[in-house]
């Protein structure tokens, strides 16, 4: 399903499930399913070819004809979705007893009439698609070749000059020195690259600009070429022959031959070249095999939105969003028009005492984008000096409702990569206009939403649903469209969140094409005819005078998210005919809203009710038989019904560590993430259970009490990517875990606190634990060539290792040494024994350590005459904090504090002055 091209990516995979499937249709009718098959894939191709061009370039009438397609396709999706919930929703129900002989009795007299209506249907359906094939002929749709010339806006800022740019000097200085460095001829014999990367308004382009011509004079020749999201390279070669100064007099000269004549022209000259506005690999290879290698010297910068791009080509500088000082120097030096004499840049302070809260206001929204402090600047500058005028500017912001030309130039060029994005990502993406402005949004959540809306079309062999989702989102993340929230425990993305200017970007389209119906205390207070999806932000009065009409309204709605200041005005179960997803996170669920009714909603693929204080779930929830996801995380939910065990298409299930699961569970044989699951004495028999689970990727288990039979099931998930136990109890036992081999492809294990290994396991190497990203064990004998080992596994990013040297008489410290843990962003090591040395080279990405419990062995003379042991921590060139704590039983008080003292010196030495916090 598509904004661009409707439900018509998910509606023909079902049109060809009707042809082939056993659903008894009636004579004929299968030629007619065929012959929508092939119009409405035709359609499907028009609407794609539509999608390429810009909406406010399109002709009205392609928009008319696309909007009449995608409109018939969800009615027809609609009309098949309900036949078949009918035939196949009775058979997967598992009844009982006299119930079952009568629901039996009474599905075989309504077949007849459920094939009779759905012929009827299909007919229609045909006659349908046929007039809008006939309208689009009558009409001559131009199919979107119509393209306008228009000004492209990012020119303005490549000829802006450079005291009009507050805190520019700074990046155009540390660009230039990594560029440079300090051995200035050393380097300019050699070549150099370096990307400037980052969201689009970033000023990526002004900066490149302003470092080009701060350094030209250093350069034989100089070029400064853009090449766009489709991209002319015969005329982008020409571009850079000219602005070296070669001139070409053939105008007929091919791709091959100007290749030619910019490496002969370049092959004894020191260049330097700007390649503005790389969007993909192949491109950016093709402009690299016109620049040669040479031992003159060169400086290639290319700017990018794709941090992909940006690698490929090297020396990747992430371009930072501006300070608040200096955020506020650019809105009030353009607003106000004053300038600070001294640094020829805007005042920091702002001048009306009155505007201060809510320029910051404004600010925090722009959150650092020059673009977009710029236009909101445009819009102040309009308005009077009045606290009033500037909270109605403030409040505009995202709602997608000014019409200001600067505002109208800033969503242009955000759409420059909104219109890049494949057909599949710009859903997935407008779907994200259904939260409110700076919200967390969760990404596991968020995937399984995708996934309920069937977005994600399985493409690749063995990827799950979830995989190619994952795979979505993080394109999104990589194309700078949104903001990755990582966890503070282990850095792992957790979350996202929406600039503002995208977000009214996409709010603003996310209307015009009806994908979603936003309701809150700033948007329209009444529904459209058809809500396709409806977030609810906010109670307003007219929300609930409203309330009649919407009964209508949301019959065809498909996804609804009730914010929790909202959820008083939740329409009820019985507006809903065809909703797919419903999430009511966070909303606290008393006799305002009722969980009554649930099971009628018959196409529920997702449904979201953690942290909503209920207690119980109805039993008429295993009536929601094609449920994919059931999340009720942070209740007082003490068992699950028994009727869940009857939702076989279930894919996701996350409850409480304190919810009880029965035997059962082994129906979920579409399971592919479980947590969190606590076995106990009362329930030790799902264990065997769990071996049945063979599409699980992830499982979380809290264990009260040991069970041998665990691990062999668990040796049964060979799909498993995630594996987390959590035990209990205090008492560990000493090689308990020693035979077993876990599953391979993991990517996450984290077993501590279970049992001790008696040494690493042979498993640890990088060809077994290949993707491994997090390993949490516990080893009670470990080794310097043992850590070496672990410091080769090639992606690993989360390292959690406890040992017990010191009980096994084992006294000597370790090296960290050069080139190990390559990817390593957080470390945790417990009990290991003074002095812990890191080499230069070891652990460049390291982020976070933490040395726990280690000790310093008695009578070791650690203390030296330069005044200690110098353990490394300057060879940790990324590290931000550092943790250590001590157990002293057996040193002297001296010793100890000599170690403290060392670690203290080099962690207040360390030039990133890391946070840190030694007891």
């Amino acid at each position: 399903m598509d904004v661009v091209t409707g439900a018509l990516p998910s509606l023909l995979p079902k049109l060809a499930d009707l042809v082939a499937g056993e659903y008894n249709l009636q004579k004929g009718l299968k030629g007619e399913i065929k012959f929508l098959q092939e119009e409405l894939e035709s359609m499907k191709g028009a609407l794609e070819d539509i999608s390429k061009t810009p909406a406010d370039q399109l002709p009205n009438k392609d928009k008319i004809w696309a909007r009449n397609v995608r409109e018939l396709s969800y009615e027809i999706e609609d009309s098949i979705d309900k036949f078949m919930v009918q035939c196949k929703g009775k058979r997967l129900a598992k009844q009982h007893g006299l119930k079952k002989v009568i629901d039996k009795s009474l599905n075989l007299l309504m077949q007849p009439k459920i094939r009779h209506k759905i012929a009827t249907e299909i007919r229609e359906i045909k006659s349908r698609v046929m007039e809008v094939h006939e309208r689009r002929r009558r009409y001559e749709v131009n199919l979107g070749v119509y393209k306008p010339v228009s000004v492209d806006p990012r020119l303005f800022t490549q000829f802006t000059e450079v005291k009009q740019l507050v805190g520019i000097n700074e990046a155009r200085d540390e660009l230039i020195h990594k560029i440079m460095t300090e051995e200035n001829e050393a380097l300019l014999k050699q070549g150099k690259i370096v990307s400037i990367v980052g969201f689009g308004g970033l000023g990526k382009t002004t900066l490149a600009n302003a470092v080009y011509k701060k350094i030209t004079a250093q350069f034989d020749c100089c070029a400064f070429v853009s090449v766009s999201q489709s991209p002319d390279l015969k005329k982008l070669y020409k571009g850079l022959l000219h602005d070296l100064g070669k001139n070409i007099n053939e105008e007929t000269l091919d791709e091959r031959r100007l290749i030619e004549l910019l490496r002969e022209f370049l092959q004894d000259k020191r260049y330097l070249v700007v390649v503005d506005d790389v969007w993909d690999i192949p491109v950016w290879k093709r402009i690299r095999c016109a620049l040669p290698d040479h031992d003159v010297g060169y400086t290639i910068i290319i700017t990018t939105r794709i941090s992909d791009v940006a690698e490929e080509a090297g020396g990747a500088y992430p371009l930072q969003p501006l300070s608040l000082s200096n955020s506020r120097k650019l809105l009030y030096g353009r607003v106000f028009g004053i300038e600070n004499r001294e640094s020829n840049e805007g005042i920091e302070k702002c001048p009306n005492k009155e505007l201060a809260e809510v320029s910051d206001k404004i600010l925090h929204k722009c959150a650092g984008v020059p673009l977009a402090i710029i236009t909101m600047a445009s819009l102040l500058v309009c308005k009077a000096r009045n606290k009033m005028e500037w909270y109605e500017v403030y409040k505009s912001i995202g709602t997608g409702l000014e019409n200001n030309l600067d505002v109208k130039n800033m969503r242009k060029i955000l759409a420059f990569s909104y219109y890049q994005l494949p057909c599949h990502l710009r859903t997935c993406l407008l779907y994200l206009s259904m939260f409110p402005e700076d919200f967390y949004i969760e990404k596991y959540g968020l995937i399984r939403m995708w996934v309920g809306e069937d977005f994600i079309h399985c493409d690749k062999q063995g990827k799950s649903l979830f995989e190619l989702g994952e795979g979505y989102f993080n394109e999104l993340i990589n194309r700078s469209m949104i903001q990755p929230i990582h966890s503070s425990d282990d850095g792992e993305i957790v979350g996202c969140r929406v600039h503002d200017m995208v977000l009214d970007l996409i709010h603003s389209l996310s209307i015009d094409e009806n994908f979603v119906t936003i309701l809150n205390d700033m948007d329209q207070t009444t529904p459209p005819n058809t809500v396709r999806r409806l977030s609810l932000q906010n109670a307003k009065e007219s929300h609930r005078m409203a309330q009649a009409t919407w009964s209508f309204s949301l019959q065809h709605a498909r996804s609804v998210i009730v914010f929790p200041s909202a959820v008083a005005q939740a329409p009820a179960h019985s507006s809903y005919r065809a909703l797919r997803v419903l999430e009511l996170r966070g909303c606290h669920l008393s006799k305002s809203y009722s969980l009554k009714g649930l099971g009628n909603l018959c196409h529920l693929r997702y449904l979201g009710l953690s942290h909503t204080s209920i207690s119980q779930l109805p039993e008429e929830v295993g009536n929601l038989q094609f449920l994919q996801t059931l999340d009720v995380q942070s209740n007082y939910i003490c068992s699950l019904p028994s009727s869940v065990f009857q939702l076989r298409n279930l894919m996701f299930l996350s409850i409480d560590n304190d919810t009880r699961v029965s035997r059962g569970i082994g129906n979920l044989t579409f399971l592919e993430q479980l947590s969190f699951l606590t076995i106990d004495g009362s329930n030790a028999n799902i264990i065997e259970e769990l071996g049945q689970l063979t599409e699980l990727r992830l499982l979380h288990i809290l264990l009260q009490e040991w069970n041998d039979k665990l691990l062999e099931c668990i040796g049964k998930l060979q799909k498993i990517q995630k594996l987390v136990i959590y035990f209990r109890e205090d008492e560990r036992n000493i090689g308990g875990l020693d035979a077993w081999v876990p599953p391979q492809h993991l990517h996450v294990l984290d077993i501590r606190n279970i049992c001790w290994f008696s040494t690493i396991p042979a498993w640890v190497n990088p060809s077994f634990l290949l993707d491994v990203t997090k390993l949490s064990i516990d080893v009670s004998e470990v080794h310097q060539a043992d850590l070496q080992m672990l410091g080769r596994l090639p992606a690993l990013r989360f390292l959690g290792l406890e040992i017990d040297n010191k009980n096994l008489g084992i006294l000597q410290g370790f090296v960290i040494g050069a080139g190990s843990f390559p990817c390593l962003v957080f470390c945790y090591l417990v009990g290991f024994a003074w002095p812990l040395i890191f080499q230069q080279g070891a652990m460049p990405r390291l982020i976070e350590l933490g040395l726990w419990s280690f000790y310093v062995p008695e009578a070791r003379g650690i203390a030296r005459s330069n005044g200690g042991v110098d353990v490394g921590l300057d060879n940790l060139p990324s590290l931000q904090r550092f943790y250590a704590s001590h157990v002293s039983e057996a040193a002297c008080r001296e010793e100890v504090q000599q170690a403290i003292s060392a670690l203290q010196n080099e962690a207040k030495m360390h030039p990133n002055h890391p946070r840190y916090r030694i007891y």
